[in-house]
């Protein structure tokens, strides 16, 4: 059976082969250098981008000149009977009742034309333009959502392995604290000086605390290399940095302004806006002041068949020429564009009532986020002063124990207690941090620099 020492031994050379291979100092900045180089989210960013400007490019290209060559080649066959046709020329006088007849049997056929086309009114085409502008806007947005999400998932994964490590950090500290007294009560209980029930006690605390470690040997496994699949380092070179003991005394905004700044500047309301423009784009597009288009038009055209018919060779040449308007007037579609335009209707409906859902959902979050980081400085201060507390009490507890006037039970709670309110301060700390970043997405600031600001507040 593995003992306890044991437990504590395998633990602290599980720690050491973490942290040996790197002594450097991974910061938050430098992990996320790396996560946007190496995490395979920041490639559907890349494309989303690369798609907005596809859109844009598209919306550029809507109002411009259409331009269309066409050529055939083949073989044909044609036949022509004309009856009761008049016939004049000079020196021949002029005949009545004249019948004509061609034919060509297996000629060669050629055709070619140049037609151009430009658009001069065209509701339905602005409303396009609009909408493919405002796809590529969305497009933009969705993508630096997207990088703002990996920037929080990040900060997210980096807390989880700090947390991780401070944790079995603590649980081998307050171990190795359960094993000497432990030993030291089996020593009391020998020379009977302690019942054999404080043994049992510490032995079943100890056993305890011996489980919790491997589970957190595994938590920080698990941490590292989630860490380290975004980031592409390996886990031994993952070695965070820490809050520093100190409270943050960041300011914090009113919250009035925070709550304008979400509705003004939020990236997912920013987003729904866009869709709700489109969708009214839509709505024009169907309407019916959309139907009618005025083009410019100009054509160019030959078509030529030659070959032999019923009546000796033969050879049908015409070409044309044509410069001018065009009007298109839809008199009826079947229904159709009403039920678009009802289609249309609907769906401009969905996305106002989706826009505002939204603004809601986005203040509460932010009210929530304002609220959670405004309190944290009282809280890691409230923390603090528990730690300095439970401290105080445990190093009282030990002394008691030794003397015989607290029991190993009190000490066991005591070394419980202290351990907990470390990892209560650490996790109020990482905490606030991470909110203030929420809030900063939240109204649509998140940036490098709001990682240079919370990286400031890390050590070694």
């Amino acid at each position: 059976m593995r003992t306890p020492q044991h437990a504590c031994k395998r633990s602290l050379l599980v720690l050491a082969l973490w942290t040996a291979a790197s002594a450097h100092a991974l910061d938050l900045l430098e992990t996320w250098e790396r996560a946007r180089t190496h995490d395979a989210q920041m490639a559907v960013v890349q494309a989303t981008r690369g798609s907005a400007q596809a859109f844009q490019a598209q919306a550029g290209a809507v109002w411009r000149p259409r331009l269309l060559a066409s050529a055939t080649a083949g073989l044909a066959s044609a036949r022509t009977d004309t009856s009761g046709a008049q016939f004049s020329a000079p020196g021949f006088g002029q005949s009545n009742g004249v019948s004509f007849g061609t034919s060509i049997h297996q000629g060669t056929s050629t055709r070619w034309s140049l037609s151009a086309k430009q658009a001069l009114y065209n509701p339905e085409r602005d409303a396009q333009k609009a909408q493919l502008e405002k796809t590529a806007e969305m497009a933009e947005l969705r993508a630096d959502s997207a990088q703002q999400t990996l920037m929080l998932e990040t900060v997210q994964r980096y807390f989880d392995v700090v947390l991780a490590e401070r944790k079995l950090s603590v649980l081998q500290q307050q171990h190795s604290a359960v094993t000497r007294a432990l030993t030291q009560a089996q020593d009391r209980f020998a020379i009977g000086d302690i019942p054999i029930t404080d043994t049992h006690e510490a032995a079943a605390r100890a056993s305890g605390l011996q489980a919790q470690v491997l589970a957190a040997e595994s938590d920080l496994l698990m941490a590292r290399v989630v860490l380290s699949e975004s980031t592409g380092l390996t886990p031994a070179a993952l070695n965070v940095m820490q809050p520093q003991v100190q409270a943050s005394q960041d300011a914090v905004q009113d919250l009035m302004s925070v709550l304008a700044q979400a509705q003004d500047n939020n990236v997912g309301l920013r987003t729904q806006q866009a869709a709700v423009s489109m969708a009214q784009h839509e709505v024009r597009k169907h309407s019916l002041q959309a139907s009618a288009a005025l083009d410019a038009v100009a054509t160019v055209g030959h078509e030529r068949l030659s070959g032999s018919g019923d009546f000796g060779n033969a050879a049908n040449t015409q070409s044309q020429q044509m410069i001018g308007l065009s009007l298109t007037i839809p008199l009826y579609t079947g229904g159709w564009r009403e039920g678009k335009l009802k289609e249309s209707l609907s769906a401009q409906d969905k996305a106002s009532a989706e826009l505002e859902l939204m603004r809601v959902q986005v203040g509460q979050q932010t009210r929530r986020a304002w609220l959670t980081l405004h309190s944290g400085q009282a809280q890691i201060s409230a923390h603090m002063e528990a730690v300095k507390a439970h401290r105080a009490r445990l190093d009282a507890t030990r002394l008691g124990r030794q003397v015989g006037d607290r029991t190993t039970q009190e000490l066991l709670n005591a070394e419980n207690d202290a351990a907990h309110a470390e990892l209560a301060l650490l996790a109020a700390q990482t905490l606030r941090l991470y909110q203030s970043l929420t809030l900063e997405a939240l109204t649509g600031s998140l940036s490098v620099q709001s990682l240079a600001r919370v990286n400031a507040q890390l050590a070694p």
